[in-house]
């Protein structure tokens, strides 16, 4: 089963008038094919998931497995707050070519450590991809405690891999000493101190923006090219922290579309910047060459 490493990119879904923009959609799989990015998550936290239509969803997949064309993996956010559409959703991804499978937890219901134990094990025994946990307590209102992703990992093969975007690194280097999961990152500005602790890369959103360079972070860390590492992550930090001046996507899907990538547009409940804080972004792009 899969341990993905370095750095995945947590894909934007561009929007046009209304509709997804498909000849954006390829412009962007394409800027990260070309940067080497290590893989793409789609219909995620990023993708502004939930307001993509049962129409839309396997539309995407198709259209970036065919565009990808095996050159990286795909992974497909699945999760529910619903067990019963979480599997549909994650066998709909396999049937359409997906590699992989991201579950974030129930948001809403708040289950407990059983419920979440058997939501995850319900979907992993039906679909024997590899799984990504996705653990995002902020957006969930819900964390799984370390126990029970040791236990799911120990009980079921296929989950090979935790999304830790708890904020914290101390509870990532517990349950790394404690439990041999393959840990990512899902917040850019602490990506290199997860990594010193044990994760092996990043989900990322700012590589949405600027693939090579957090790709270049996350490999000369692998690399053990530990000051290199550090110097990327210097250099990047003002950056990573300017895309989340408001609620993720609001900072990258604006950083692109003033990047001339993608149109400046989202789906409610998701809405355009303040407009001072999107004078903060443009002031941080300005400072590193991406806008004049």
């Amino acid at each position: 089963m899969s341990h993905w490493k370095g750095t995945l990119v947590a894909l934007v879904t561009p929007f046009r008038q209304g509709a997804i923009d498909w000849t954006a959609l390829d412009r962007l799989v394409d800027l990260q094919l070309e940067e080497g990015t290590d893989g793409l998550v789609l219909c995620g936290t990023t993708a502004e998931s939930p307001t993509l239509t049962d129409d839309e969803q396997p539309q995407l997949i198709e259209r970036v497995v065919r565009r990808v064309n095996h050159r990286c993996p795909i992974i497909v956010g699945s999760g529910s707050n619903s067990t019963n559409k979480s599997l549909k959703l994650s066998e709909q991804a396999r049937d359409l070519g997906a590699d992989g499978l991201m579950l974030v937890s129930p948001y809403y219901n708040k289950p407990t450590q059983q419920g979440l134990y058997e939501h995850f094990g319900y979907v992993a025994s039906r679909v024997k991809l590899p799984i990504i946990l996705y653990n995002i307590p902020g957006r969930c209102g819900v964390a799984i405690a370390p126990e029970t992703i040791a236990r799911l990992h120990h009980d079921f093969s296929n989950i090979t891999t935790l999304k830790h975007a708890t904020g914290g690194v101390e509870d990532a280097a517990t349950l790394h000493s404690t439990c041999p999961i393959n840990i990512l990152s899902g917040d850019d500005p602490i990506t290199l101190p997860l990594m010193a602790v044990g994760a092996t890369g990043v989900i990322s959103v700012m590589a949405n923006l600027v693939p090579g360079r957090v790709r270049a972070l996350t490999s000369a860390f692998l690399a053990g090219q530990f000051n290199e590492a550090r110097r990327h992550h210097e250099e990047l930090l003002p950056l990573a922290r300017a895309l989340f001046l408001e609620t993720n996507p609001l900072p990258i899907k604006t950083a692109l579309a003033l990047r001339g990538l993608i149109a400046e547009e989202f789906r409610l409940p998701m809405c355009p910047m303040q407009p001072h804080l999107r004078e903060k972004l443009v002031q941080v792009l300005r400072e590193y060459q991406l806008v004049k």
